[in-house]
């Protein structure tokens, strides 16, 4: 689990959450699947910091192309 995203079993029963906020990290990849821009996205949950998703962002593409 990277710094951006926490996980803990008293916030949200556990699920990957943004780090210092309850909003659920997965939520981003929904808004983004259903073709939200981040900007949209970050409306909608203004405790999400834009260099939070960013972060998340470059760690699942760094995941991906390690997997190569």
């Amino acid at each position: 689990m990277s710094s951006v995203v926490t996980q803990h079993p008293d916030v949200l029963g556990g699920e990957p959450v943004f780090a210092g906020t309850r909003v659920p990290a997965k939520s981003l990849f929904d808004h983004l699947e259903a073709g939200d821009s981040i900007e949209q996205f970050l409306e909608g949950f203004p405790s999400v910091k834009r260099e939070q998703v960013i972060a998340l962002l470059e760690d699942s593409k760094a995941l991906v192309l390690a997997a190569r």
